[in-house]
C-alpha cells in the first residue's frame, strides 16, 4: 500500500519520540563537554577517539558548521583522535566545509568524512576530491553494503588518505539483497595492499578477524573502530590479542538517530527497526551503562 505524503509526515512525526528513544545509548550527550569527558575516559584507557555530531533537522548549518569547528578546537593537541563530520548537514557549502577544514589544518587535526546515504556519495567525492591539498588530513568512510564501494576503494587507494570500513546502514538501490558481510570483505580485499591505513569498523568480531587477517597478509596497517553505546568487551578482547589499535566512535548531539529520521517519511518501516532498538535499550539500559562505566573507568 502506497502513504500518502501526508500519512507518513503523520507517521514521521509519530516516530520521532521512538528515535530518541533508541538512540539514546548511543549519544554520550547533547554537548561537546559530554563527548569530551567521555573521550578522556576512553584516552586514559589507551584507546583513540572519534567525535561525531548527531545534528538534528531543526540546526542549520551555520550551526553545524560552528559545532564541527568547536570540536576541530577542542581535539587540537590530542593524539589520537580526530572528528567526523556529515558534509550534507552542511548542504554541501563549500564556503562552510572551507572554514572547518582550515581549522582543522591549523589544529593538525584529521577530518572523516562519514557515510551518509548512496544517493548523495557523487556528490561527497567531489568534494572530497576538492579538498585534497587544503593542508588538513582527510579520510572517508566505505560501506560494504554498497557496489560502488569497491570502485571508490580503488579511487581512495591511489590517493592515499585513511579509509575507515563499514557495514553500511543503507541499502543500495543497484544491489539491495547485498550480503553484508562479503560487501565488507569486498571493500577490504579492493584496498588490501593498496591502501595507506585502513580502520575496520565493526563489533563482529570474526569479521574483523578475518578482515584484519586479509589486511596484515597484504601489508596494510589497520585498526579496528568501535562505537560507543554497544558492547566491546570481546572486541577489546580482540584486539589486545591481534595488537591491534582501537578508536571508539563517540556520537554526541541530539539523541536520535538522524539517518533515520531523514528516512522515515519515504520508508515508515524504519519504524520496526527503532522499536527494535528501543526494546532492547530498554531491557539492557543498565547494563550497557555498567559496561560502559567499567570500560572508561578501569
Amino acid at each position: 500500500m502506497r502513504l500518502t505524503t501526508r500519512a507518513r509526515r503523520a507517521i514521521s512525526k509519530c516516530l520521532r519520540p521512538l528515535a530518541r528513544r533508541a538512540a539514546g545509548a548511543y549519544v554520550a550527550g547533547e554537548h561537546l563537554e559530554d563527548a569530551l569527558e567521555v573521550a578522556d575516559r576512553l584516552t586514559d584507557r589507551g584507546l583513540g577517539v572519534t567525535l561525531g555530531f548527531w545534528d538534528g533537522e531543526e540546526d542549520s548549518p551555520r550551526h553545524i558548521a560552528d559545532t564541527y569547528l568547536a570540536g576541530v578546537k577542542a581535539l587540537a593537541g590530542r593524539d589520537h583522535a580526530y572528528l567526523s563530520i556529515k558534509v550534507p548537514s552542511l548542504k554541501f557549502s563549500e564556503d562552510l566545509l572551507a572554514e572547518v577544514v582550515g581549522q582543522a589544518a591549523r589544529s593538525e587535526v584529521r577530518l572523516h568524512f562519514d557515510a551518509l546515504g548512496p544517493e548523495v556519495s557523487d556528490r561527497s567525492r567531489a568534494l572530497f576530491d576538492r579538498l585534497l591539498d587544503r593542508g588538513v588530513d582527510l579520510s572517508y568512510t566505505l560501506p560494504g553494503r554498497w557496489m560502488r564501494s569497491i570502485e571508490d576503494a580503488a579511487w581512495a587507494a591511489g590517493r592515499g588518505f585513511v579509509v575507515r570500513v563499514v557495514k553500511g546502514q543503507w541499502a543500495d538501490p543497484a544491489d539491495p539483497r547485498r550480503d553484508l558481510r562479503t560487501g565488507f570483505l569486498q571493500v577490504i580485499d579492493a584496498l588490501a595492499g593498496r591502501a595507506r591505513h585502513v580502520a575496520v569498523a565493526s563489533h563482529d568480531v570474526p569479521l574483523v578477524t578475518e578482515a584484519v587477517n586479509r589486511l596484515r597478509a597484504a601489508g596494510t596497517s589497520c585498526e579496528m573502530e568501535l562505537l560507543y553505546g554497544l558492547p566491546m568487551r570481546e572486541s577489546l578482547a580482540l584486539a589486545d590479542e591481534l595488537k591491534l589499535g582501537v578508536h571508539v566512535y563517540v556520537p554526541y548531539g541530539k539523541a536520535y538517530l538522524p539517518y533515520a529520521l531523514a528516512h522515515m517519511q519515504s520508508n515508515p518501516r524504519i519504524a520496526w527497526w527503532l522499536l527494535r532498538d528501543m526494546l532492547k535499550s530498554r531491557g539492557s539500559r543498565k547494563h550497557t551503562d555498567a559496561r560502559q562505566r567499567e570500560l572508561v573507568t578501569r
